[in-house]
């Protein structure tokens, strides 16, 4: 075993054990397992789908179909949320404890690790990648990334102008009061 190979399971391990004390395990798990089939995805054996939304917004990014109400918007906006992240306009989330914070970058050492070490056993990874096809695949999915945030932009924009709250607008946004019905009538 190498000295490399040595210093990855030494961090492995605890940062497993880190994760493990505090209930932050299932993402160090799912980082752990991409870097370890990373080379399946080189080797373009293993694909992440494209969600269906992200899909959606790549093939027509401004389309206005169905979004007639406030209700259609935000439920729309949620499902790129789910798929993208929270939008830029979200308020970030609470920071984290020193110690929580370096149990994350001690994680993330070790994925990266783990990563490295996979991927370096490939030769030529670049060239494999674009001729399995994994390299188009990985652009195709930046792509509908794009789509899906210029999506979500556009439908907040179009939230604005129906006077929809949140998240069928940005965050800051507060719709105008509706006119009420004046009930008096205008000779007295």
């Amino acid at each position: 075993m190498t000295v490399a190979q040595r210093v990855v399971m030494a961090l492995t391990v605890v940062a497993l054990s880190a994760c493990a004390s505090n209930g932050s395990g299932g993402r160090f798990g799912r980082g752990l397992a991409d870097a370890a089939t990373q080379p399946l995805e080189d080797l373009n054996l293993r694909r992440d789908p494209i969600p269906p939304v992200l899909g959606e917004a790549l093939a027509n990014p401004y389309s206005q179909r169905g979004m007639d109400t406030c209700m259609a918007i935000a439920l729309q906006v949620r499902h790129l949320n789910e798929a993208l992240g929270p939008d830029q306009d979200e308020p970030p989330p609470p920071r984290a404890g020193l110690t929580q914070q370096a149990v994350e970058a001690l994680a993330d050492a070790a994925v990266d690790a783990v990563r490295s070490e996979t991927t370096d056993f490939i030769p030529l990874r670049g060239w494999v990648r674009e001729l399995s096809g994994a390299e188009r695949h990985s652009r195709r999915i930046q792509a509908a990334i794009q789509a899906g945030r210029a999506r979500r932009a556009f439908l907040k924009g179009v939230g604005m102008r129906q006077n929809c709250a949140p998240p069928a607008a940005p965050s800051w946004f507060r719709p105008r009061p509706r006119n009420r019905i004046n009930l008096r009538w205008p000779w007295g």
